[in-house]
């Protein structure tokens, strides 16, 4: 008889860590009495051993697979830094939001003023496509030089030309940030040059670079042009990976004196896309391997596990006064987590809502979240809807209901 081979292993590995997380989940409800949590943590790893946590050089770092928004790796995500040239993540998608409302188009042209071409230009000494002072530009060039070149000149006379000055210009791209969950970022203007008060961090800007992915295809894929010439001037792409053949598709370098080197990443290959920033390196060498090591890890170095179907039951919550004394939930997406290969680490799951839940309940009604972590970092959140209705129960049951709450609500 033949024997198992790697991959009949590995399934039957995942297929087992599904099944342990399923039976573990632990369902939480949250009163206003509610001050302390339980949670239950499975710990399951293959025969081969525990695997070592990916440790990178980087100070602040976040990575998520785009399919499902799963956080793979968190280093610091939340920590502020200034952007440097990252911030032209968020000046293109102001753009792009503006060319999508009909609002530009890709054959309007904006001057070089004199302000774009001494800051941004070649007298900078900085990322620069060349504009000459005076000159009139094609957004689809001036897009085009800001993603590739990295071109501050491009990125401020877009600015001026869009909203009449950098400043009005980073109120739009404030606005633009709120609009699409950037909850921790603030841009002074569209360049990413030294301004006080400008930062952002690693959890905005993945989630921005996933939002251009997902909402802007046709702009998406100049962040892996390879070179773009202009003026009969060519200048390759800044971003280090393009070069390693990994599959990596942009989108963005940036270095400051205080926050070092930092770069904002995609990758594709083998079914699987993921994002990723980082900040903190020591120099462009050290930036390049760190990125390409954390790419090839989430890709590579991790395992899907599929736990729950699309509307699939996750788990019940407890109902107050209805017919049932409690209704199934389940998620509308499939719920699936990543591991690192042959070991799945500490895996823990919990059901929170606000409870017990008042009847009536209509099916499809928002109920709760399952959290999911992977170690210790807080992989996913999935909305729980109800899974079926729950009517008022009889005047008895309510009453039944509001004395055990009465007797043991204290405790959750």
């Amino acid at each position: 008889m033949p024997s198992p081979s790697a991959t009949d292993h590995q399934s039957s590995f995942h297929r087992r860590l599904a099944a342990g997380v399923q039976r573990r989940i632990t369902a939480v409800a949250f009163s206003l009495r509610s001050v302390a949590l339980v949670a239950v943590c499975l710990c399951l790893s293959s025969a081969v051993g525990l695997a070592a946590p990916f440790e990178t050089k980087a100070s602040e770092a976040l990575m998520i697979d785009a399919e499902t928004g799963t956080i793979l790796f968190a280093k610091e995500p939340d920590k502020q830094v200034a952007p440097a040239a990252l911030a032209k993540l968020m000046t293109m998608e102001v753009v792009f939001h503006a060319i999508g409302e009909g609002r530009l188009t890709l054959d309007d042209t904006f001057a070089v003023s004199e302000n774009a071409w001494r800051t941004g230009g070649a007298p900078s000494g900085g990322s620069t496509m060349f504009a000459a002072l005076k000159s009139k530009i094609r957004l689809g060039d001036l897009i085009q030089g800001v993603i590739v070149q990295s071109a501050n000149d491009g990125a401020i006379v877009i600015a001026e030309g869009m909203a009449g000055s950098e400043d009005k210009f980073a109120e739009r791209m404030n606005a633009r940030a709120r609009e699409i969950g950037l909850e921790a970022s603030t841009f002074r203007n569209s360049s990413g040059l030294p301004a006080e008060g400008q930062v952002v961090t690693m959890r905005d800007l993945v989630k921005l670079a996933s939002h251009i992915w997902g909402d802007y295809p046709a702009f998406y894929k100049y962040y892996g042009q390879p070179e773009f010439t202009w003026n009969k001037i060519r200048q390759r792409n800044r971003n280090p990976l393009l070069a390693m053949n990994i599959g990596a598709e942009g989108m963005a370098t940036g270095y400051t004196e205080g926050s070092g080197y930092a770069i904002v990443a995609s990758a594709s290959r083998n079914g699987r896309r993921v994002f990723a920033a980082m900040s903190g390196m020591t120099s462009d060498a050290e930036r390049a391997a760190e990125a390409r090591r954390l790419l090839d890890w989430g890709i590579d170095g991790l395992g899907k596990t599929d736990l729950f179907a699309a509307d699939g039951i996750v788990g019940e919550a407890i109902v107050y006064g209805g017919t049932k004394p409690g209704v199934a939930l389940t998620a509308k997406a499939p719920v699936a987590i990543f591991v690192p290969t042959g070991d799945a680490g500490q895996v823990s799951a919990r059901i929170v809502y606000d409870g017990p839940v008042v009847a009536p309940v209509e099916q499809g009604a928002p109920v709760g979240r399952l959290k999911i972590w992977v170690d210790d970092t807080l992989s996913q959140e999935i909305p729980l809807y109800a899974a079926e209705t729950v009517g008022r129960g009889a005047l008895h049951k309510r009453a039944a209901d509001a004395v055990a709450e009465l007797l043991t609500g204290w405790i959750r």
